[in-house]
């Protein structure tokens, strides 16, 4: 089983959840960050920091989110491995309490 980055990420990017990992298993994207399945180690030290959420364990992924799952192996092959906390965007907190944010993930 490995951990999941989803859709609450999406333009909130906050980077709480790099410093904590112990492989650096996450990549970063514009306004998103996914996680490397074939990295991570199943640790699960990185769901308490991210403060929207958006860290499940695979097979606590709900149904609407699964999609994430393979996306989230998609974007770890193609986006940079981010290895220190980084500030936030300026409006994260406010698209924090958004839903339904899959169609603003930029590539």
């Amino acid at each position: 089983m490995t951990y999941v980055v989803t859709e609450p990420c999406i333009k909130c990017k906050y980077t709480d959840c790099v410093d904590i990992c112990p492989v650096d298993c996450f990549r970063e994207g514009p306004n998103f960050l996914a996680i490397d399945p074939d990295e991570c180690i199943d640790c699960s030290l990185c769901v308490a920091e991210c403060p929207v959420g958006a860290i499940l364990a695979e097979d606590d992924v709900p149904e609407s989110q699964v999609r994430f799952i393979a996306l989230n192996a998609e974007l770890a092959r193609e986006w940079p491995a981010i290895i220190a906390r980084k500030t936030p965007p300026t409006d994260a907190d406010e698209w924090a309490k958004v839903k339904d944010k899959l169609d603003l993930l930029e590539r």
